[in-house]
């Protein structure tokens, strides 16, 4: 009998990546990443504004390349084995589209406008309308936020829709609906764009869009509207209905089977945001607390329902019935800025080299290139390595990790970072050391949130590029946090799980915890705190929560 396969799909920040994986035992037959070709190039972001636009162009192309050269990388032709894809998507990454669910930016007279595009998560355009959600939620008679950690985000999508419907009429004119990154992908593999016709993702709308059945799904109209006339009539174009990820979407369509080299009998299954694929990856069960280490965190949990009864945890990225594994209640939290901290500070120490060395005349076009490249190549690593070396009793200096706001626990986009103690003598190793012991705090304060609210954490687990490329940024998590973390053994966690999800939509395993069973790679390796140093870490910590205190009250 020939042996199946499945493909996994993992839609990052900035690229897309395929991974083939072996249904009987998930091994990764092969992998391709593309990155998004418009995006590479800073077009249509403006950081400084907080805005953050990607074209769906890319994500179609990327798609198409990636699959194809893991198919390629495959030995022989495995084209007709494949037997299903699921997709992994960043989250709230929505856009606007028209009748037939085309977002706006692939119809000419829209392809260069970033308003007709996807809004990327981190994109922070939407401020002061997540703030008139807030105070017109705690007004109503339902308090729609209340299965959203009571507190709703710039980052999600009735935030970002309402921000360029305001910003821009000639988008406003022509938008009939809004779609998920996370729905639109299988939607457009298997024929069903139509708006009020995608099966929509659970995970999406129920930590993204206030969905929740307890009210029958969305917000109602009269919230919507009462929020602004220009969200009227949305509601009527969207859904009730949502679906967990063990779902079918359809079959890829003969169009799609065509592009791609495969089969119309694929098997399409419903996505969901990266994060909740990778937990699955790795395993999750209840009393894990994965951590998705990348330029940002994601923290998922799942909790039985006996355990979660009739609580409502304040402050995190939602509650949500089958959002992670159906037949549980997925809990997200997370921090808006993880590894991009760690990014800041390195483009911060890169300033001489694009402005001053780049000009330079001493050497040639080539030897510049690639000098800058092995410099800016080697800093975090050096950094980190001298950093290692400074006793925690030196470590003086305390910042926030609110560079790009606070996603948890309690949202606040309006944040901004804050480094306090410095000196005359503070290098760059012990500014970078500060740095990193603040997103370990970040984590310490979302871990003390789900505790105190009884949530019980047995175990916790990294996995993403950080969990597997920084030792100095693991050991210091488990430091300060005090409890040991697990690192997966996948690098591609969060497409392993969702090439799990594909082989349960295609039929192979029943549920996505024998597929997890089946599939699963296991552990690279463990960290264990110095438990010194934890007790060294608490007086530091308390030092973080009053400056973050501080900080918070200057707004």
């Amino acid at each position: 009998m020939a042996k199946k396969y499945v493909i996994g799909i993992d839609y990052g920040t900035d690229s897309c990546r395929a991974v083939i994986i072996d249904v009987e035992n998930g091994d990764e037959i092969s992998s391709a990443v593309y990155y998004y070709p418009r995006w590479k190039k800073g077009l249509y972001c403006n950081p400084e504004e907080n805005q953050y636009r990607q074209h769906p162009q890319d994500y179609i192309d990327t798609l198409e390349l990636a699959i194809k050269e893991s198919l390629s990388k495959a030995a022989g032709d495995i084209s007709k084995d494949i037997i299903g894809i699921s997709f992994d998507l960043t989250a709230s990454t929505p856009s606007l589209v028209d009748e037939q669910g085309t977002p706006l930016a692939l119809l000419d007279e829209y392809k260069d406008n970033p308003n007709a595009m996807f809004i990327l998560w981190k994109d922070h355009t939407a401020i002061q309308e997540s703030i008139e959600i807030n105070e017109l939620a705690k007004k109503w008679e339902i308090d729609f936020t209340a299965y959203e950690g009571g507190i709703y985000s710039a980052e999600w999508v009735w935030s970002k829709v309402l921000h360029v419907l305001r910003a821009d009429e000639k988008v406003r004119q022509k938008a009939y609906s809004w779609i998920e990154h996370t729905d639109w992908m299988s939607a457009l593999l298997t024929g069903n764009t139509k708006p009020e016709k995608v099966l929509r993702s659970r995970c999406a709308a129920g930590h993204k869009a206030m969905w929740h059945e307890k009210w029958n799904g969305l917000p109602s109209e009269e919230f919507l509207t009462a929020l602004s006339p220009y969200l009227a009539g949305f509601r009527s174009h969207l859904y009730e209905k949502t679906y967990p990820s063990d779902t079918s979407a359809g079959n890829l369509t003969a169009e799609w089977a065509g592009r791609l080299g495969l089969t119309t009998e694929v098997k399409v299954g419903i996505g969901a945001i990266d994060c909740h694929m990778g937990a699955v990856g790795v395993g999750i069960k209840p009393g894990s607390f994965v951590r998705v280490m990348g330029t940002s965190t994601c923290d998922i949990m799942v909790v039985p329902y006996d355990e979660m009864k009739d609580k409502l945890i304040p402050g995190i990225c939602g509650q949500v019935d089958g959002s992670v594994i159906p037949g549980f209640i997925g809990l997200e939290a997370g921090q808006s800025a993880f590894g991009d901290l760690y990014a800041w500070f390195r483009n911060v120490l890169e300033w001489p080299l694009k402005n001053i060395l780049q000009k330079s005349k001493a050497l040639n076009e080539e030897a510049k290139t690639s000098l800058i490249e092995d410099i800016s190549h080697e800093i975090i690593p050096l950094l980190s390595e001298e950093a290692a070396k400074v006793p925690i009793e030196k470590s003086i200096i305390v910042a926030t990790d609110w560079m790009h706001g606070r996603r948890t626990p309690d949202a606040n986009q309006l944040l901004t970072g804050s480094i306090t103690g410095l000196t005359l003598g503070s290098s760059a190793p012990l500014i970078f050391r500060a740095l990193v012991e603040a997103t370990a705090f970040g984590s310490k304060a979302i871990i003390e949130r789900f505790i105190e609210s009884g949530i019980e954490i047995k175990e916790v687990i990294g996995i993403g590029g950080i969990s597997l490329k920084s030792p100095f940024v693991m050991q210091t998590l488990s430091d300060v946090i005090g409890v040991p973390i697990k690192v997966a053994r996948s690098q591609q966690t969060c497409a392993l799980g969702a090439a799990m999800f594909a082989a349960v939509v295609a039929g192979k395993y029943k549920t996505i915890e024998e597929a997890q069973s089946k599939m699963g790679q296991g552990f690279v390796c463990e960290y264990k705190p110095d438990m010194n140093n934890h007790e060294k870490y608490k007086s530091l910590y308390e030092r973080y929560i009053q400056i973050g205190k501080f900080t918070e009250s200057c707004l």
